[in-house]
């Protein structure tokens, strides 16, 4: 996918006119006027334009004026901070790392920024807003070293994204467990994370309204050398430019205006995306946004626009009581996840699916030496996490329950906790044979449930069905789960199958995916009542706390079901993960057989999604150290990836329950800490 991008200057153009350039932005000027002086007149008190205006020239009732001057123009404000911060800080990003794609949500810089706040707040520490913004800079700002370090400055690939999003999950799963083992000292926490200009007041405006034009001057001041940037590396050395100095400012100084606006707002979804790549098509043809000074203020007036913008058209969608609890930050990520799903589908993919590689056949003596390690630690971990908890127990005390003949405290015990066992070690292996089904029929070593948006659409259905039907069981909440997952796949794999599963597009439009289930699954979360919420955040972290043998049975169920099917259909996988032509010349009807090996993943992903909640990286990890013990033949893969895929959720899940008792961590997010750094390493690896 022709996702390298430059900034406008380098963009022919046959005739660009000048004084365009001057109307658009007066054209801007005005729409950002229109959309503020509606969003003032919108709200849950009945105050309308007519009170709004008396409340402005000082005749309105003393209520009347409070709200006005108290919310609704502080609101409008910070809408007008928050977007000009975030598209000028994207347009910014993206023209220094010559990446469309770049935003400081792809770069994690949003997600850095919630990690290091709710680090602060585990501390109990009260800390004034500036110094709340402060840490937030230096989050977002490690966050964006981290990932441009991994993808390249000037590479302009989609690694960029990859490195992104695995960090963004990494970083989000540690940071929702602090939210969980520290309620009172986080609380009000998620809500922010969602993103919302709802003020008290303008003194949060007040105190990050300097950082931001700090940041833009800067920017403006930097113009001409991100010009050079343009021409390329060599050619801005010759001009003087110091390349190195000059993407490090960049980078800071965006930083430093997503940390006033994520301080001020909470992260504001995808702005960053979307407003540089409305603004890019016009340098075509006006020559004014070919240099940086006048397309960073364009693209900061698109970005006001789309903040207020949604806020204005939640308010007029949804009722004004239910809008108000409703963070602007939903909107912008819906907004923003179908933009890249169009960008993604629309764009000219230039990486083919991955080269395949060879066969590699190992002995059969390492493929039975490896096997049987591996039960033997599978074993030997699931009779830990049998004996181990908040209850340390022994190996008679669990013959005696099985014979019937334990004590009533004993069997209280082992009722709830064989199931928790049961349902960790069986969604492990069901993740991880479908992520080797989706990397062998997509030919992507990247390609993974979590990443492809798969877990995140049946995280969304059960997250539906757990907040509306709170006393749905384990049958409803799986048809539930691969309905929503259902749903996910068809939209990934249907959009991505255009022209063959290219890398590129398969992993932008799962990533546009999980990000609009992400923000459907918060929308869910804050309109609930507080126990369902804590009941989905809870089930979120892939935590099987409170699972029963009924809930563990579909999974058991699809599990044998599928590894039945795929050690079946071992060879037609060996073919499929080979190239497109191989399996037509020995007469496989290649689209028939993908789409059931995908129905299968997608059937696997979702019931383990449903018994164990959202646990990432599985599908990934899995698979690829199973190629690297025993080779690439499927039929010694499959039983070495679901091993290794139930032993890492059992382990995940014993060490949750353990480590810091009688307070527990999901599985998700035990898996999530040692994935992240293992994706990040392939993509290391990978680099070229």
């Amino acid at each position: 996918m022709a996702v390298t991008a430059t900034t406008p200057a380098t963009r022919p153009s046959a005739a660009p006119s000048r004084t365009g350039a001057a109307a658009v932005t007066a054209a801007l000027v005005l729409l950002v006027a229109a959309l503020a002086v509606v969003d003032i007149t919108q709200g849950t008190a009945a105050v309308g334009a007519p009170e709004v205006w008396k409340a402005l020239t000082g005749r309105a009732e003393p209520a009347d004026a409070s709200v006005v001057i108290a919310s609704r123009l502080p609101r409008m404000t910070a809408g007008l901070l928050v977007g000009a911060a975030l598209g000028i800080a994207g347009a910014a990003l993206q023209a220094v790392s010559r990446n469309v794609l770049a935003s400081p949500d792809t770069l994690a810089v949003n997600a850095g920024s919630y990690f290091a706040l709710g680090l602060t707040a585990v501390t109990g520490l009260s800390l004034p807003l500036l110094a709340s913004s402060g840490i937030a800079f230096v989050g977002g700002l490690a966050a964006a070293a981290v990932v441009l370090g991994l993808s390249g400055l000037g590479t302009g690939t989609v690694r960029l994204v990859l490195a992104g999003s695995a960090l963004t999950l990494g970083l989000t799963a540690v940071t929702e467990g602090l939210l969980l083992l520290f309620p009172r000292q986080t609380e009000g926490l998620y809500q922010w994370n969602q993103g919302s200009i709802a003020q008290n007041g303008f003194d949060g405006v007040l105190q990050m309204a300097p950082i931001a034009v700090v940041g833009v001057v800067g920017l403006l001041l930097l113009a001409r050398r991100i010009d050079a940037l343009a021409l390329g590396d060599d050619a801005a050395r010759g001009l003087g430019v110091p390349v190195r100095a000059t993407r490090v400012t960049a980078v800071v100084l965006a930083a430093l205006l997503s940390a006033a606006a994520v301080t001020l707002a909470g992260p504001v979804g995808f702005v960053g995306l979307c407003a540089p790549a409305i603004v890019r098509p016009l340098a075509r043809r006006f020559r004014g946004f070919t240099r940086t000074r006048m397309y960073l203020p364009a693209a900061g007036l698109t970005g006001v626009a789309l903040v207020l913008g949604s806020d204005v058209l939640l308010r007029a969608v949804v009722a004004a009581d239910v809008a108000v609890g409703v963070p602007t930050g939903v909107v912008t990520s819906l907004v923003g996840a179908a933009f890249l799903i169009v960008m993604a589908t629309r764009a000219r993919d230039t990486a083919e699916a991955a080269a395949s590689e060879r066969l590699r056949i190992r002995s059969r003596t390492v493929f039975l030496t490896t096997t049987s390690v591996l039960v033997l630690v599978l074993v030997g971990v699931t009779i830990a996490s049998v004996l181990l908890g908040d209850s340390k127990l022994l190996l008679g005390d669990v013959l005696n329950w099985a014979q019937g003949r334990a004590g009533r405290t004993m069997t209280f015990v082992l009722d709830t906790r064989v199931p928790r066992v049961l349902a960790a070690l069986f969604a492990g292996a069901a993740l991880a044979l479908a992520g080797t089904l989706v990397q062998a029929v997509t030919r992507n070593p990247l390609a993974e449930p979590a990443v492809l948006g798969i877990s995140g659409g049946a995280a969304l259905g059960a997250v539906l069905l757990v907040t509306t039907v709170p006393l749905a069981g384990g049958w409803g909440l799986s048809g539930a789960a691969f309905a929503g997952a259902a749903i996910s796949s068809v939209i990934v794999f249907g959009l991505a199958a255009r022209g063959g599963f290219q890398q590129n597009r398969l992993v932008l439009v799962g990533f546009g995916v999980a990000i609009g289930a992400s923000a459907l699954i918060s929308l869910l979360i804050i309109l609930t009542d507080p126990f369902n919420a804590t009941k989905a955040l809870t089930w979120l972290s892939g935590s099987t706390y409170g699972r029963s043998l009924t809930d563990v049975l579909p999974l058991m169920a699809v599990l044998v079901v599928g590894v039945v099917v795929a050690a079946m259909r071992r060879t037609e996988l060996d073919l499929v993960s080979l190239d497109e032509d191989t399996p037509r010349l020995l007469g496989l009807s290649l689209g028939r057989g993908r789409f059931g090996f995908l129905v299968l993943s997608v059937v696997l992903s979702a019931t383990a999604v449903a018994a164990a909640g959202t646990i990432g990286f599985v599908g990934l990890v899995a698979p690829h150290a199973a190629r690297a013990l025993v080779g690439r033949q499927h039929a010694r893969v499959i039983p070495v990836a679901v091993l290794l895929g139930a032993i890492l959720v059992t382990t995940a899940d014993l060490v949750g329950r353990t480590v810091i008792a009688p307070t527990q961590l999901g599985a998700g997010l035990m898996t999530a800490v040692i994935g992240t750094p293992y994706f990040l390493h392939l993509l290391i690896r990978s680099r070229r």
